[in-house]
Order: structure tokens, then C-alpha cells, then sequence
């Protein structure tokens, strides 16, 4: 083997630079990201939110309304998070049945306690959109007409 063809293996196996070629070009993209996405934002912003004209597709509607945070999606993920969390604390309860001794009172104690805490977590956590509901109705019919 000649030195000029160990060189390239040697070069070949260096993957240094192509390392620091993908991390320039992540940092690159990452920059081109924040660019184009504080300018889809404002227009986003300005077409949408605040436009004086009404939009005259339902789509278009909806998407105006979704921007505007009219439409709250908080409160169906909080009710589908709680029934997937209890579900779970039930059946985890379940596998401290076989550890024996003090097994038996933790699957009580997790069966019991597990879904009144997730219950009263998920009790405050809607309260909070119940008190934004209904201020949101006060201020709507405090409004000068």
C-alpha cells in the first residue's frame, strides 16, 4: 500500500468534518427556522386575528377562531388525560397484589387514593378553565351594546 493510498483510508475514516459540516448546517437551519417562523407569525397575526374583514369560508372561519384562541381544545385533552391516568392507576394498583406481605394494603391504597388524587388534580385544573369561561361570559355581557 503507498502512502498517498493509506492517507485517503486514513482521510476516509475520518468523519470529524462531516460532523461539523451537519452540525454548521443545524445551526444554520435553526437560524433560517426562527426567521421564517417570527415572520409566518406576524402574518399569521395580522392576516388572521386582527383582519377587519370577516372570512367568507367555513374553514377559514374556523382558523380564525382557532388563532384567536376562541376555540379551547384544553379542556377535552384534561377530560381524555384523566380517564387515560385513572385507568392506569387502577391497573398499576393490580401488580402490587403479588409482592406479597404489604402488597395487598399498597393495592388499596393505590386503587383508593390513586383516583381521588388524579379526580381532585384534574378538578383544579378545570376550575381554572370554568373561572376563564365565565369571566369571559361577565365580560361579554358587561359589554356596551
Amino acid at each position: 500500500m503507498s502512502d498517498y493510498e493509506t492517507y485517503q483510508l486514513i482521510n476516509s475514516l475520518d468523519t470529524s468534518s462531516s460532523y461539523s459540516n451537519s452540525a454548521a448546517g443545524v445551526g444554520i437551519w435553526i437560524i433560517v427556522a426562527a426567521i421564517l417562523a417570527i415572520i409566518g407569525g406576524i402574518l399569521a397575526y395580522f392576516l388572521f386575528v386582527k383582519a377587519k374583514t370577516a372570512p367568507k369560508n367555513k374553514f377559514l372561519v374556523w382558523l380564525k377562531d382557532f388563532l384567536s384562541f376562541k376555540v379551547m381544545w384544553i379542556e377535552t385533552i384534561l377530560k381524555i388525560t384523566y380517564y387515560i391516568a385513572t385507568i392506569f392507576v387502577v391497573l398499576l394498583s393490580f401488580s402490587f397484589l403479588g409482592a406479597g406481605g404489604a402488597g395487598f394494603l399498597a393495592f388499596l391504597f393505590c386503587l383508593i387514593l390513586g383516583p381521588v388524587g388524579i379526580r381532585l388534580f384534574y378538578e383544579m385544573s378545570i376550575m381554572f378553565i370554568m373561572i376563564w369561561r365565565n369571566t369571559k361570559d361577565i365580560a361579554e355581557n358587561t359589554k356596551k351594546k
